[in-house]
């Protein structure tokens, strides 16, 4: 009888990766091609937009940051790391929060008490003062990526998850892309501080768009109070999942490994020999808009051909652009910064949707914890790379890099071979 109970759980596990519970009402889902389709895939590209551009506005600032308040880089880099540090704890508590208070209202929120703060640290002369309001930034932001996978894995028909989770993700990386180039093109011309009020000012209105667009929940009741339990229950469930863990780390890797080039890349091009100033350096990040690309493309790509493969090719491409960058011709290491971007970006929208599907119950949680994963990995990696950085120049970063890719690589291949035993006992 045990032996039999066993074999249950195993294939109830085995189950979360290949076909997910449909809801109560299967018509109730959200499908691929309707009006409320694009309504949702719409909003969750502007919070997708907001929120990033919030988050990583300040990365091409780090150089000026170091040179007006006369910091380290690596200190530098806190007005990035706090920011993603407190949102990848802020994340968990979103996510259990979003249960009482609603998906739809909860990030409305969220967007809006970021956007203040990004427009309130205008006026903050003070390091000290600048770095508790990023790390408040990073606390009230948590509300938006856990809880907009979980929506999407909610309400969005299955077949077209890959494809709206590619566009969330296209929407991230586009907000990326605007906030980082803006705020250099701006700071260029005016000041970093009047960069950051106008994107907060942007934001604000993104945030009213979303409102008015994401129809409300159609698959999700709100669980009145804060059920302690329950939430601890939910993660440890995902916890001691066979394979989600594996793409928390993956997660944790890859995005570390983005975040130290992208930090320290600018620290590079404005030494010799290439002495760029602020307002080139940021044009470097147009390169986004292959990241927008690419997540959409590998969305579909999942979709058709199985998500292990394409999580692989995104981590292998990836890993070539971080060789890329060793060159010293300015174009091979900008060509070099464009494929980690595609490579990342193909990585991140496979392992996000795959979290969705895996988790079966409280996706939401599940994708907190992910998400937890994501952001330490770019609060802790992205701050030490600038020892690598202070140490061995950029050799030593792109070692660095490189490692975090190569790890996540091995990982995935578990992941890969485990989901196709899985399709094997399952067939």
């Amino acid at each position: 009888m045990l032996q039999g109970r066993k074999m249950s759980d195993q294939t109830a596990d085995h189950n979360l990766l290949s076909t997910p519970v449909p809801p109560a009402s299967p018509q109730s889902w959200v499908e691929p091609g309707t009006p409320a389709y694009r309504r949702v895939a719409m909003a969750l590209f502007l919070a997708g937009f907001a929120t990033f551009t919030l988050i990583y506005c300040v990365q091409p600032l780090l150089p000026a940051f170091s040179t007006d308040f006369g910091v380290s880089p690596a200190e530098s880099s806190l007005a990035l790391s706090l920011t993603t540090g407190f949102l990848a704890f802020s994340i968990l508590l979103a996510g259990a929060a979003s249960e009482a208070f609603g998906r739809r209202r909860l990030m409305f929120v969220s967007m809006c008490a970021a956007s203040v703060l990004n427009i309130a640290e205008a006026f903050i002369p003070n390091w000290h003062v600048l770095l508790v309001m990023r790390a408040l930034e990073g606390v009230v932001l948590g509300g938006v990526p856990a809880v907009a996978m979980g929506y999407l894995a909610e309400e969005i028909h299955p077949r077209g998850l890959g494809f709206a989770m590619g566009l969330y993700v296209g929407g991230t990386a586009f907000g990326g892309m605007t906030g980082r180039v803006g705020v250099g093109l701006l700071t260029e011309f005016t000041s970093w501080e009047v960069a950051l009020g106008v994107l907060g000012v942007i934001d604000l209105l993104a945030a009213i768009g979303f409102f008015i667009l994401l129809p409300p929940s159609r698959n999700f009741t709100t669980r009145p109070g804060f059920q302690l339990a329950y939430h601890i229950n939910a993660w440890a469930k995902h916890v001691r999942h066979p394979a989600l863990p594996l793409l928390f780390a993956i997660g944790a890797l890859a995005m570390g490994c983005f975040v130290t080039v992208y930090n320290y890349a600018g620290f590079r091009l404005v030494a010799a020999p290439y002495h760029l100033g602020q307002g080139a350096i940021s044009l470097i990040f147009t390169v986004y808009l292959f990241g927008i690309a690419a997540s959409s493309l590998a969305g579909g790509m999942a979709d058709r051909h199985g998500r292990g493969p394409v999580m692989a090719i995104g981590l292998l491409v990836a890993l070539a652009g971080v060789a890329l960058t060793l060159a010293g011709p300015i174009y091979m290491v900008i060509g070099g910064i464009i494929v980690l971007t595609s490579g990342f970006f193909m990585a991140h929208s496979v392992a996000s949707g795959w979290v969705g599907r895996m988790a079966t119950q409280s996706k939401g949680h599940a994708a907190s914890l992910y998400l937890l994963s994501y952001y330490l990995g770019s609060s802790f990696m992205g701050s030490i790379g600038g020892w690598f950085w202070t140490h061995g120049g950029w050799l030593a970063v792109a070692g660095f890099a490189g490692a975090l890719l190569v790890v996540a690589l091995l990982v995935s291949g578990h992941l890969w071979r485990y989901a196709r035993r899985v399709e094997t006992c399952t067939a």
